[in-house]
């Protein structure tokens, strides 16, 4: 059975471009959210396996999608994505429980080593 992925990006091409690598290799992408009220209500909705989370994003950051997500679930599975320059938030991210993180632009062996990597451990 392939895992099932929420993916949240406030940019919606972002969310697109993670959909297809992981779609076309067997993951299961059960949702997307903009933002990250919307990934910590799709996150208790779906109960997905992993998320990707973005962590700039309007109206709750990912590091604050992070912590509540955590909350609901303390074996959440959650991988990161930042832009380039945001080392001191992945530090953040990874503090809060965070597994790993991916650097747009999205490189597609990256990503899919950091999704098999975290879905298997």
């Amino acid at each position: 059975m392939s895992a099932k992925v929420l993916i949240v990006d406030d940019a919606a091409f972002m969310r697109m471009m993670i959909k297809e690598i992981l779609s076309k290799n067997g993951y299961d992408v059960v949702g997307e959210a903009e933002n990250g009220l919307e990934a910590v209500s799709k996150y208790k909705e779906l109960t997905p396996d992993l998320v990707t989370l973005d962590i700039t994003m309007p109206e709750m950051d990912g590091i604050s999608a992070l912590k509540e997500i955590k909350a609901i679930n303390p074996a959440a599975k959650v991988i990161m994505c930042s832009a380039m320059g945001q080392q001191s938030m992945v530090i953040d991210a990874i503090q809060a429980g965070a597994k790993d993180f991916i650097v747009k632009p999205f490189q597609a062996d990256r990503v899919l080593e950091a999704v098999s990597k975290t879905v298997s451990s």
